[in-house]
């Protein structure tokens, strides 16, 4: 990581809604059933905002969390990033809302469109402001309301997705190491077609006729992503701990999106790495998108996995196709 300091996460706020969907409520829905949706995604739940909620309003509570968890004001904070797919609207950016959502009054900021691998994306940019020396403190906020935007009546994709925020803030690490090491990032264009939504951009308005045809909902060809997703999550965290003269097995944490557990599985075994240094909680929250990562890394520290010093490596790949990894040794942040 070039520059002359190195950013580390300092704090860490989540915001899951109190609503939880169950399979078996899916089962009413859709013709489904909880044994396949377990089975073949490792999903047995996932919370869903109540209806009108936006992605600001989740994205602005995880954040401050993290504020009041580090012990201070909105006012202190230099830049905010969200990294979400579902913005509250195509502009102005979801980051100018939750800058007045919290009363940030000094930050300025932007949002990130990298699918499941924006919060990987949004923490690389955030830390280069602060490694070199134009931020002192950066929130980093990975955030989306997929129950907006997923087809209740397509049984393959509205099983997989939950609703979810998680913040970190970013300050300069201190003399022991502690920080942002390196990433790793990709995109891959051509995947494009196989995850996305077809409308609601330049290239196809909002019609009639792309409502009627229901193109403004989440569409995915399962088979390519699931391939794709399997391959380069697990080549492009080799290809980082390479960089940096490390193996596998030094690794103290492999945190990789939540998208399905077959995928974190295939990955894991890829890298050659026991299951108990992998987080999981799929099970609880389904993909999150940009959220899955941070909410992961409370699941850790809720866990007591994760101490001052660890190594720790997170890993995602996402609609475009985009592909992310982030190397970090691990601090002692405040947590919410």
């Amino acid at each position: 990581m070039k520059g002359t300091r190195r950013a580390a996460i300092t704090a860490l706020g989540r915001c899951v809604p109190e609503r939880v969907l169950t399979n078996a409520e899916l089962e009413r829905r859709v013709a489904t059933t909880d044994e396949w949706i377990r089975s073949r995604t490792g999903i047995r739940e996932r919370h869903v905002v109540e209806p009108g909620t936006p992605t600001s309003a989740l994205a602005a509570e995880a954040a401050r969390r993290a504020l009041e968890s580090r012990g201070v004001g909105a006012d202190s904070v230099d830049m905010i990033i969200v990294a979400t797919v579902t913005p509250d609207m195509m502009f102005p950016a979801t980051a100018c809302l939750v800058q007045d959502r919290l009363g940030a009054g000094r930050a300025w900021g932007f949002d990130v469109s990298a699918a499941c691998s924006g919060f990987t994306y949004a923490l690389t940019v955030g830390a280069q402001f602060v490694a070199a020396g134009s931020c002192d403190r950066v929130l980093v906020i990975g955030a989306d309301v997929m129950s907006a935007i997923v087809d209740w009546e397509d049984r393959a994709t509205c099983v997989l997705f939950g609703d979810a925020a998680g913040a970190v803030l970013l300050e300069p690490g201190g003399p022991d190491g502690e920080g942002i090491l390196d990433f790793w990032h990709k995109i891959e264009g051509w995947g494009g077609p196989h995850l996305m939504m077809p409308a609601g951009g330049s290239a196809r308005p909002a019609s009639a006729e792309t409502v009627q045809r229901r193109e403004h909902f989440v569409r995915q060809e399962g088979q390519p992503v699931f391939k794709y997703a399997v391959r380069e999550m697990a080549e492009v965290s080799a290809s980082l701990l390479e960089r940096n003269g490390l193996r596998p097995d030094q690794l103290d944490l492999f945190v990789p999106h939540q998208a399905n557990v077959r995928i974190i599985d295939a990955a894991r075994q890829r890298l050659g790495l026991p299951d108990e240094k992998v987080v999981k909680n799929i099970d609880r929250y389904g993909n999150t998108t940009a959220a899955t990562i941070p909410l992961a890394l409370g699941t850790a520290l809720e866990e007591g996995r994760l101490k001052r010093g660890d190594l720790v490596l997170m890993a995602a790949v996402g609609a475009g196709f985009t592909v992310g990894s982030v190397l970090l040794r691990w601090g002692q942040p405040a947590w919410s």
